[in-house]
């Protein structure tokens, strides 16, 4: 027995569910399948105790105000879906300098680069923050939201078509490179430059040389902003992702959890539909995968699809994570910053294996994520776990509880810097692994994604040689990163919808 659908979409990450929501607000029946019991992909939570755990992003903007160019907060807004966010405007980092506590937006970072480095560093950093606004400016006049299904490949028309786009042309030719030549040319001042590194590693998964120009220069230009902010959602990821289950579900779309995807149907060039690991089987017109390249690749036969499926099997991947999950006793607490950025030696560099951690403590601005009294903690290292340590491991193996225990003792020594006793203050304690990663999210590896550099072109757009089939998620154009698989979400919805429904789209928002 068959059943029949307009659109499948595999994968209910943010991009997934991006794509779902936007096709069903334009009138297509839309199926999304989840493997996994709850929805949200890398953005998913989960609750243990009363604790109310993130699973993955911890650094969100853009969300709580109007007009915002984050892909995320344009979609919410047309799906009608608002989110409360909870806003802040410093956050903690232990560097080599020293403990330092730095504010978002131009004017709390100068002061902090006064302290350590001095005049000539300021006035660096504002020359750097001047070559950056052009750009900035450039990307915010062609919101992603605008790009047709072929990316940025597609932009001629575009640029026909768009006055708005005519005084920002010289900026355009920086959008599609990677930042470090923009870096190399205004920053010489080495914390700085560490700085920069720093936030295209938290960004991207790889370091300035190989991270899109385009997104940091928009990060930039946020920050830049006088009134600049970071925004945590009300309820975490999850607050999120459930916003766009429910502009998914009142637009006549349906989520589906528990359900595998086995194979992607084909008949020749053309996709039909999907099989389930329980044998069923469904039809569709379009088929949209959020999974990862590598597992996109797995899906599809390999008759008709070789080449193509091939250079997904091949593609290179990010590190991966360790992960650590507290619930603690908060007593005496009060000056806890919501973020923590740890890194030990500058000179190993930003992606060396355990230098580099970052802390997530969402209950200092939303306490109803912990029960009273309580703290709940994320620690993670970002994307600088090989994964050869672990895999000829299996989970729950004597072996591998000894190496997870001595790999995620980094935490412990991080944490304990500010919280002497906290490992006395635990009531729940998990520790995660690649192995961890993988199993929970379905990724490759536990990789963050491709290991794709911005200086050799741009990732895959969400477009594939098999007619019907599209992807979106971390694995295609823009990238890796919550507003570009957003987008990436928007333009496989814009492949299915239509210019008409896109133009709507757009005007509807203002763009």
């Amino acid at each position: 027995m068959t059943t029949k659908t307009e659109v499948i979409v595999i994968g209910s990450g943010i991009g997934g569910l991006c794509c779902a929501a936007l096709c069903a607000r334009a009138g297509h029946e839309v199926l999304v399948l989840e493997a996994h019991g709850a929805p949200g992909g890398a953005a998913h939570g989960f609750q243990r105790q009363g604790y109310h755990f993130e699973s993955g992003p911890s650094l969100w903007s853009g969300l709580g105000r109007w007009p915002s160019n984050n892909p995320l907060a344009q979609i919410l807004r047309a799906l009608d879906e608002p989110i409360e966010v909870m806003s802040y405007r410093d956050w903690d980092v232990l560097f080599p300098e020293g403990h330092l506590r730095i504010g978002v937006g131009a004017d709390g970072f100068e002061q902090v680069v006064q302290q350590l480095r001095g005049d000539a560093a300021v006035e660096e950093w504002r020359r750097f923050a001047r070559t950056l606004q052009p750009i900035a400016a450039a990307a915010d006049a062609l919101p992603l939201l605008a790009l047709p299904p072929a990316g940025i490949n597609g932009l001629g028309p575009l640029l026909k078509r768009s006055g708005r786009l005519l005084p920002h042309l010289p900026a355009l030719r920086h959008l599609s490179g990677a930042f470090a030549p923009l870096v190399d040319r205004q920053l010489t001042d080495p914390f700085l430059r560490h700085w920069v590194d720093l936030l295209c590693f938290l960004i991207s998964g790889m370091p300035m040389a190989d991270t899109n120009a385009a997104a940091m220069a928009t990060l930039f230009g946020e920050w830049f902003d006088p009134e600049a902010c970071l925004d945590f959602p009300k309820g975490g990821s999850a607050g999120v992702v459930n916003a766009l289950v429910r502009g998914l579900q009142k637009h006549g779309g349906t989520l589906r959890l528990g359900a595998r995807v086995k194979q992607i149907r084909l008949d020749g060039d053309r996709v039909i539909g999907v099989e389930l690991t329980n044998g069923e089987q469904l039809d569709a017109d379009h088929v949209v995968s959020n999974a990862d390249a590598w597992s996109t690749a797995a899906l599809l036969p390999e008759k008709g699809t070789s080449r193509w499926r091939q250079e997904r099997l091949n593609t290179p991947a990010c590190g991966s994570f360790l992960h650590l999950h507290l619930g603690f006793d908060a007593a005496g607490l009060d000056d806890l910053p919501i973020h923590t950025v740890w890194v030990g030696d500058w000179e190993r560099g930003i992606t060396a294996e355990r230098n580099a951690v970052v802390v997530s403590v969402p209950s200092v601005l939303d306490p109803a994520m912990a029960p009273p009294g309580q703290h709940v903690l994320h620690a993670y290292t970002p994307a600088n776990e090989p994964w050869e340590h672990w895999s000829g491991l299996e989970r729950s193996t004597p072996e591998y509880d000894r190496q997870r225990a001595d790999r995620c003792g980094v935490f412990w020594h991080v944490l304990e810097q500010r919280i002497p006793d906290l490992r006395s203050r635990c009531r729940v304690v998990m520790e995660g692994t690649p192995l961890t990663h993988r199993h929970y999210l379905s990724v490759h590896h536990g990789s963050y994604g491709p290991a794709l550099s911005a200086a050799r072109g741009l990732f895959p757009g969400v477009q594939t040689p098999v007619e019907g089939l599209l992807q979106c998620g971390a694995s295609t154009f823009p990238g890796i990163g919550i507003p570009p698989v957003a987008a990436s979400g928007a333009m496989a919805a814009h492949a299915i919808t239509g210019k008409k429904a896109q133009s709507e789209l757009l005007e509807s928002l203002g763009l």
